[in-house]
């Protein structure tokens, strides 16, 4: 069991909880992560759950030394159980642990569910169980860069008190990320603001990437090889620079950091560029529209812009 500081503050560099037997719920790619970031901090994984063939070759990869087992018995096994399985499957999962009364009083029960906090836990916490909703805020594509990533990543937490934020603060610190409050009220807008700002990006970078490939597509640029539609080629060499310069622009320098015919106010480079889109595809040039018009009003764009893309939203 987790011995929290005295106050429950957030624990200072020296604090470090007591070895834990964990059990996972499941194999997902966000479970497998946190299971082998939690045993690099020199926890137990006692006991995993996989149903797909998927996420039983990744149990046997990336945790060899733990046994693959039924729900049930992966709960009782943990002091501490982590269930990572989807948003939609976290309520119904909890119900069924409730009822059959598997997870033992006093078991630390975690959730990674970004869209939920505490509430969701409820039956557990009627049970005894401390509960928690530790979420990281990074993106898992199921490659030896996931566990890697979970150092120097922020955690949302949220929990009952501060003997809860004391115990989720001590596991996120342990394998090397930074935790930080999320209030019950406030987990769907922060959840919104992340899928923002990670799924839309990607949307958008390829996007672009299609539509740079379709504009270089049968030519041979220089001595390179023709573009092709696999990816990793020319077009994501030039994307690349350009996209990271500009996330990194953002975030260091804010509003300062828009650039592009949107910001500088050029109508006919715009109503250009949406007329491109168009004959590559027309749902792109939508996603540019809606996309351009949010930038406009960003950068307080003139009217000039403002009409092109009012136009183009009719048409």
């Amino acid at each position: 069991m987790v011995q929290p500081p005295a106050g429950g503050d957030v624990p200072h560099d020296g604090f470090r909880p007591a070895r834990l037997t964990i059990g996972v719920i499941s194999a997902g790619r966000v479970g497998t992560a946190m299971g082998v970031a939690l045993e690099r901090a020199e926890h137990v994984v006692v006991g995993c759950s996989a149903v797909s063939a998927a996420s039983r070759d990744r149990a046997r990869r990336w945790l060899p030394d733990t046994p693959i087992l039924p729900v049930d018995e992966v709960a009782r096994r943990a002091e501490l159980l982590l269930l990572a399985v989807p948003d939609a499957e976290l309520s119904a999962l909890v119900s069924g642990l409730a009822a059959t009364g598997a997870v033992r009083p006093n078991t630390i029960v975690v959730h990674t569910s970004g869209a939920n906090g505490i509430g969701v836990l409820a039956p557990l916490a009627d049970r005894g169980c401390i509960t928690l909703a530790i979420h990281p805020a990074m993106t898992f594509v199921g490659t030896d860069e996931d566990v890697d990533r979970l150092r120097g990543t922020c955690f949302g937490v949220t929990a009952g008190d501060d003997i809860g934020y004391a115990i989720a603060a001590s596991l996120v610190l342990e394998i090397g990320g930074e935790p930080f409050r999320v209030r019950e009220d406030a987990r769907t807008l922060y959840h919104a603001a992340l899928a923002h700002s990670s799924n839309h990006v990607v949307t958008v970078v390829l996007d672009a990437v299609d539509a740079l490939r379709a504009a270089l597509w049968g030519q041979e640029l220089l001595g390179q090889e023709l573009v092709g539609d696999v990816p990793g080629g020319l077009p994501e060499r030039i994307i690349g620079p350009l996209a990271r310069a500009a996330l990194d622009n953002a975030l260091r320098r804010g509003q300062a950091a828009l650039t592009g015919p949107v910001a500088r106010g050029d109508a006919a480079a715009v109503a250009g560029h949406l007329q491109a889109l168009r004959e590559v595809n027309p749902d792109l040039a939508q996603a540019y529209r809606t996309n351009s018009w949010r930038t406009a009003q960003r950068a307080h764009a003139p009217q000039e812009v403002l009409e092109v893309l009012s136009e183009a939203g009719q048409s």
